[in-house]
């Protein structure tokens, strides 16, 4: 057999074969909630979807789907000036939080662990994941009448 042949042949089905995996890796990662135990996931440095609106009193349910650990914390001068703060590990406020997960990782969730809070005032929230700020990694709740 042509040497070739062979490696051009076995080549291109292990790209079909990976090709598939890839754009079912995608599909999963894009709606990583799709099975109703959460509204919002994380991979690896992303909130799944990072945009979300509810009605004022609705809970949203975060749940760690990676590996990483994660937070859920929100920007202090972000909320509504009404709104009760929001941070994994029950914290009062930002800085409280980000010395919670500085000093023992603190308010992380670890691997598919969930954070829920419930939204009473109208507004946009925004929120981040204290390890994965600098990649990034933010979101917003927009909380409708």
């Amino acid at each position: 057999m042509n040497r070739r042949v062979y490696l051009a042949a076995v080549g291109t089905a292990a790209s079909a074969g990976l090709a598939g995996c890839s754009s079912a890796l995608s599909v999963i990662e894009s709606d990583p909630c799709s099975g109703g135990d959460c509204h919002i996931g994380m991979n690896r440095t992303e909130f799944l979807p990072d945009s979300y609106e509810v009605s004022v009193g609705d809970t949203v349910v975060w749940k760690n789907t990676s590996e990483a650990d994660h937070t859920v914390t929100a920007y202090d001068e972000l909320i509504p000036d009404e709104a009760a703060y929001f941070a994994s590990g029950g914290f009062e406020n930002q800085e409280d939080a980000y010395n919670a997960w500085h000093g023992e990782r603190g308010g992380g969730l670890g691997s598919r662990e969930t954070y829920e809070h419930t939204f009473e005032v109208p507004g946009t929230y925004e929120y981040f994941c204290i390890p994965h700020e600098r990649a990034n990694m933010t979101g917003e709740i927009v909380v409708t009448e």
